[in-house]
């Protein structure tokens, strides 16, 4: 070879050798830095070290979300989720892990090279955020248990030998779901109002008063004291009959039942009772001996309605325990009630 083209080459090799030392001692001296174009949800971390980056990520991204959420509760009164019990956390670490492996990427040359001649890596990385559902669903169970509340049907009560009606109310029902979603807007977006309303909605009763004559087609009311049975249709007292009811030691049952069963000239299954002497436990077939005359509504197992031929003792305490009509009026009675009717005995 040559002496003047080795003499070249052997300088332009030390010239290589030279930057590569170089090189080397620049990346050896210089501290370990983010490259320049890497971004963590929009914030640039490009030339900063591990902890200069992960400091300011944690400046501006996570101390905002820093901040308590305050519900506003219909009765005015407030309720909080603080940012602690919320456990409100940004994965800062594993996106830093990726910005460090990207900016480690290639040789240590290119390193230089991108340094020194501003080169970028232009690539956007995200930190995940993440919360407690359970504090969220937690605080969210807390608020529902003191707005709550079930609504009310309307209701029919005999009282002093009328039917009276109690309107029915309506419920609360705080909407968890949605909810739920504005709590965790707040905790996790910076941007915005740290307050939350509650929303509420409605719940209508199953039944409002204006349902009630369509659940009530037909209510018998039976007042012992002043003999009188009253038919009621949709709530509207349509017609009262006289009637007798059971003698002292076997009263008419009080309380609210329903018609059991109807029947047309009925037999009589006679109680085993000490009243009824020598028929006790027997069957007497419709006819003349058989008191039970034209028509039975059943109620409370063995007590029921009935007309009978002894007018009488219509207006009075003489039955034994059954309720005693006129033919004629136990007859019309019988075609405007069904299995089912409310019968209440003041």
């Amino acid at each position: 070879m040559r002496r003047g083209p080795f003499i070249v080459v052997v300088g332009l090799l030390s010239v290589v050798l030279a930057l590569c030392a170089a090189a080397f001692a620049y990346n050896a001296l210089q501290p370990q830095r983010m490259a320049h174009g890497i971004t963590v949800n929009g914030v640039d971390i490009g030339g900063l070290t591990r902890a200069q980056a992960r400091a300011k990520l944690s400046a501006q991204l996570l101390a905002p979300l820093q901040r308590t959420v305050t519900i506003l509760l219909p009765s005015g009164k407030r309720a909080r989720l603080n940012p602690t019990t919320a456990q409100v956390r940004m994965d800062i670490d594993r996106a830093l892990a990726q910005a460090d492996k990207l900016s480690r990427q290639g040789s240590i040359l290119g390193h230089v090279w991108r340094d020194v001649t501003g080169g970028k890596i232009k690539r956007p990385l995200t930190a995940s955020l993440s919360y407690s559902q359970a504090a969220v669903r937690a605080t969210v169970a807390r608020i529902a248990g003191r707005i709550d509340h079930p609504a009310q049907d309307a209701t029919v009560a005999p009282q002093g030998g009328a039917l009276v009606t109690t309107p029915g109310h309506n419920g609360a029902a705080v909407q968890r779901s949605v909810l739920r979603r504005a709590i965790v807007r707040r905790l996790m977006h910076a941007n915005g109002s740290d307050r939350v309303r509650v929303p509420v909605r409605n719940v209508r009763p199953d039944v409002t008063e204006q349902d009630l004559g369509a659940r009530y087609p037909s209510y018998v009311l039976v007042d012992r004291n002043a003999f009188q049975l009253h038919l009621f249709k949709n709530l509207k007292l349509v017609k009262s009959y006289p009637i007798a009811v059971g003698m002292q030691g076997l009263e008419t049952p009080a309380g609210l039942y329903d018609i059991q069963d109807k029947q047309v000239d009925p037999t009589w299954h006679v109680p085993d009772s000490d009243w009824a002497g020598d028929l006790a436990g027997k069957t007497v077939p419709p006819g003349p001996d058989d008191p039970l005359k034209a028509r039975w509504m059943g109620f409370n197992g063995s007590a029921g309605i009935h007309g009978t031929s002894e007018l009488g003792s219509l207006g009075s305490a003489a039955s034994h325990g059954c309720i005693r009509m006129a033919v004629p009026d136990v007859e019309n009675l019988y075609d405007q009630v069904d299995v089912g009717t409310p019968v209440y005995i003041e």
